[in-house]
């Protein structure tokens, strides 16, 4: 018999700055054998999750982690055992790799074919770990069509857009319609992510990658939308909760700072973000007064990265 509370397991997932993360294979002997996994192991009695990474990885790898930040938490019953995923992402490590538990190890990138199977438990990053570390939100309104179109094709060219919000609420259905073409034909061309806030008609959310629900279109909905990529606005930890239930890919969470964008809303300041999402069981954007300066930051806290308007479109 399963027993009924999780066993905690700590989770890391090791990033080298070409986007190649380490993945391991379960050794002849262990449950689920040959099935690949991010390292990693159990928390034991009186240790946090940050001490049990840091051990594990000396045992099982010879690393160790310098940078690392919390990611999210998923639990999973696997035929052998129910488990609680902490999974943090790694930055910054010391050492080379080294099988010293009889694991095979492979450098893997998400743009390659992989390596199969992988744990059942591990099957949702293939999906975060395509989301880049900035979500720009559109700025037509503010900048007018034919400036905001301009900008946007020096930031895709760039490589600087890879992930988009078209979120134009102002505009009326005819003048939306024709910025959604313009857009859409950049996203095919520059290959970045297009999402459709979910104020807009929902047949373009089907045309595009998919869609961002409002905080409000969150919690009125019952399942996610058929859709490649649903992403969602959350206020607090209920609403994240929430997007966690549906199969929401990411959320936003702000604003963590005072924005234009969300007048009279009180701020959370970084210690409000960290306690609403420290249980996430998805990735996060902080949102709100930020800039892409502030990654670093963001990611200290526990954040996917920044998500921003006004500054994803300033002339540097």
């Amino acid at each position: 018999m399963i027993a009924q509370t999780p066993v905690e397991v700590a989770v890391g997932v090791v990033l080298r700055p070409d986007g190649a993360f380490l993945l391991a294979q379960r050794p002849p002997g262990k449950p689920m054998e040959g099935y690949w996994e991010f390292p990693g192991g159990k928390v034991e009695q009186g240790e946090d999750v940050r001490s049990a990474l840091c051990r594990e990885f000396l045992e099982e790898l010879g690393l160790r982690i310098e940078a690392a930040s919390r990611w999210a938490v998923r639990e999973f019953t696997y035929p052998h055992a129910r488990v609680r995923l902490h999974f943090w992402r790694i930055f910054g490590w010391q050492g080379v790799p080294q099988s010293l538990e009889g694991q095979a190890l492979r450098w893997e990138r998400i743009d390659n074919p992989l390596v199969e199977p992988w744990l059942p438990g591990a099957l949702p990053l293939r999906r975060w770990l395509q989301l880049p570390d900035h979500y720009a939100i559109s700025g037509a309104t503010q900048l007018g069509n034919a400036e905001f179109l301009a900008r946007l094709d020096r930031a895709a060219g760039s490589g600087e857009i890879r992930l988009l919000q078209l979120r134009e609420k102002g505009l009326s259905g005819s003048a939306f319609d024709a910025l959604f073409r313009e857009v859409w034909a950049r996203a095919r061309s520059f290959g970045f992510k297009l999402l459709v806030n979910s104020d807009h008609p929902e047949h373009y959310w089907h045309d595009a990658h998919g869609v961002h629900l409002t905080h409000a279109a969150l919690l009125a909905r019952e399942s996610r939308p058929d859709v490649q990529w649903c992403a969602a606005s959350c206020h607090d930890g209920h609403a994240l909760r929430r997007a966690g239930a549906i199969g929401a890919d990411f959320a936003v969470l702000g604003p963590v700072c005072a924005t234009a964008s969300h007048p009279g809303m009180a701020a959370l300041g970084w210690k409000g973000f960290f306690e609403h999402s420290r249980e996430t069981p998805l990735p996060v954007y902080a949102l709100g007064g930020l800039e892409r300066s502030d990654l670093a930051l963001a990611r200290q806290w526990g954040a996917q990265g920044v998500a921003s308007l006004r500054a994803s479109w300033r002339n540097e």
